[in-house]
């Protein structure tokens, strides 16, 4: 079992930038892939950005490419998403996933979710 906490979510203007933070505990952290999603009300998950074990290899939505950026920190079992440039269609709850077997940008191949983090963009 991974248990996964997301944390730096919040209120911010457009065009403004926040972190959010998965913090990882369980099983071996850098033995797992990552990815970040994100869900707006009323919409599905939608893929967000996801890293390799050892942060060798990244991939992003067209959406936030250039954006947003994926990273890890194995030593400190956390996973990040930077966020800048931000605009009212990124509000959203937005979750970190884990998974052991291949770096995948579908929801269906995570195995490990965290409780998700609500990020508000405002006009």
């Amino acid at each position: 079992q991974v248990q996964l906490v997301e944390s730096g979510g919040g209120l911010v203007q457009a065009g403004g930038s926040l972190r959010l933070s998965c913090a990882a505990s369980g099983r071996t952290f850098s033995n797992y892939h990552m990815g970040w999603f994100r869900q707006a009300p009323g919409k599905e998950r939608e893929f967000v950005a996801r890293i390799t074990w050892n942060g060798g290899s990244s991939a992003y939505a067209d959406s936030v490419k250039g954006r947003f950026t994926i990273s890890r920190d194995n030593a400190k079992n956390t996973a990040y998403l930077q966020m800048n440039s931000l605009k009212q269609e990124d509000t959203a709850v937005y979750y970190c996933a884990a998974q052991i077997a291949y770096s995948s940008r579908r929801p269906a191949d995570y195995d490990y979710w965290g409780q998700g983090t609500q990020v508000t963009v405002s006009s």
